[in-house]
């Protein structure tokens, strides 16, 4: 009898992580300007008073820094219609709606900006590149990106700062989009290299984990531990792994609990055994086989890795769990002789040539999880069962498919935030919601008082495999 389960809807999850705030008071400042140049700049209303050398060693810029430091206001429709037309075909209105956008910029020409290099050792005020008016910073009251004491907090009961030898994550976002992400291991003398810029590995150190750190070229990038979803996806891969969604979905399906035994065949480069040696925990025991010595030695090195930082990251060791054997397990009969197991993991081609060798171990009522990576592998399975009679009953067979949203505030041309409109039903309504509105936007909004807008992410994962 098929049962069918009743439609629950979407179930959005979200994973928020804390990111180390400044000791000193900073606030939230969004930039106005269209465009930055590469250094800190100042406008200046009256240089009367102030001596001709001085000003051209202020203004001194090429081309290209001063047109990135006019602020350009964005075209309307009709404004771009229009200047693809003659003169001589325009209204009245028009022309003189272009002659007022052309005097426009001609009312700033007064503000003058001036860049200040850094020095050779890092000291003194950085240079600030170019970003788009919707990105926002943490800025202090002075206007600078801050830095927090590294002997101004004390770490939390169980928490530790960065040290050499971890393995972390380093993150640059756009408009909410992750446009670098990169693992490395912390070095002494080392730098991270990227297109945003250059950090020295000597910086990060003793920095608590979820720090925000500035290139040398002014460009902000998140440091943080990586997690296990981190490493197996971002470390040296020999085979395709299985990737974290899979993973979690065949330990559910296989029930494993802390003390268990579990079998694994197809180590390939460790993934699926990271995540059943978390599951087992220091009381189970994973036996993980591998036929290619290539992917066997893979395997070993990425789970000796991802140890030895957790050692460091929590000051104890990960437990050791896991015994890797190069063999093939459809002639590794005394490999299993006198053993039981409470779950089996399968990631291999040809899975039901195996399945006559490890069924025999397996604990009555227990759950034998295959992976595999298309609908053609799995009739062959099925068909393998039929064939060879195996008292094995399929269950279900599932892809987990998992889509990313964006969800963002709405922001206004300016790069302020846009306010929700009330129905209004008369005048005197109107003028009060007018002064509330002017009110509100001269501060942060009030909560509820900001439409958001939420759309799927441009860019999904695409299929991986059936279990």
């Amino acid at each position: 009898m098929a049962l069918q389960m009743p439609c629950v809807g979407l179930l959005f999850m979200h994973r928020l992580v804390r990111i180390s705030t400044c000791s000193l008071l900073s606030v939230r400042c969004r930039r106005e300007m269209r465009a930055l140049s590469t250094g800190s700049v100042s406008c200046k209303e009256d240089e009367g008073d102030r001596s001709e050398s001085s000003t051209q060693s202020d203004t001194r810029l090429s081309s290209r820094q001063a047109l990135l430091s006019r602020r350009r206001r964005p075209l309307s429709p009709l404004e771009r219609i229009s200047s693809l037309l003659p003169q001589d075909a325009l209204s009245s209105e028009v022309r003189q709606l272009r002659e007022q956008n052309q005097q426009d910029p001609e009312g700033d020409a007064d503000a003058q900006v001036s860049v200040t290099h850094p020095t050779q050792g890092g000291r003194g005020p950085e240079a600030i590149p170019r970003q788009d008016d919707s990105d926002t910073v943490e800025l202090n009251a002075s206007g600078a990106l801050q830095e927090e004491n590294r002997q101004g907090s004390a770490p939390l009961p169980g928490e530790s700062w960065l040290t050499f030898g971890e393995l972390l994550v380093a993150e640059h976002r756009k408009k909410g989009q992750v446009e670098f992400r990169k693992m490395f291991q912390l070095q002494a003398g080392a730098k991270l290299h990227s297109n945003w810029g250059i950090i020295p590995h000597n910086d990060i150190a003793g920095q608590p984990a979820g720090r925000i750190l500035k290139t040398h070229l002014g460009f902000s990038i998140l440091i943080r531990r990586a997690y296990l979803e981190d490493y197996v996806l971002y470390m040296k891969r020999g085979p395709a792994i299985a990737y974290p969604k899979d993973a979690a979905t065949m330990l559910m399906m296989m029930d494993v609990s802390e003390g268990d035994c579990v079998l694994e065949s197809g180590s390939g480069s460790g993934a699926m055994s990271l995540f059943l040696s978390r599951a087992v925990g220091s009381k189970g025991s994973v036996l993980s086989v591998e036929v290619r010595e290539d992917h066997y030695r893979r395997a070993v090195q990425n789970y000796k890795r991802w140890r030895t930082s957790w050692s460091l990251r929590r000051g104890e060791e990960w437990p050791d769990n896991v015994q890797f054997h190069n063999a093939d397990l459809g002639s590794a009969s005394s490999l299993l002789a006198g053993r039981g197991f409470h779950a089996v993991a399968l990631d291999l081609i040809s899975p039901h040539l195996v399945l006559p060798t490890v069924i025999p171990h397996l604990h009555h009522g227990a759950v034998c999880a295959v992976y595999l990576a298309n609908i053609t592998q799995v009739i062959d399975l099925l068909e393998g069962i039929r064939c060879l009679a195996l008292p094995l009953l399929c269950e279900r067979i599932v892809d987990v498919p998992i889509r990313d949203w964006l969800v963002a505030p709405a922001l206004r041309k300016d790069g302020s935030y846009c306010i929700r409109k009330a129905p209004i039903l008369d005048e005197d309504q109107r003028e009060e919601g007018e002064s509330d509105k002017e009110m509100t936007t001269r501060g942060d909004p009030a909560f509820g008082s900001v439409p958001y807008i939420a759309r799927p992410h441009p860019e999904q994962l695409s299929h991986t495999g059936q279990m």
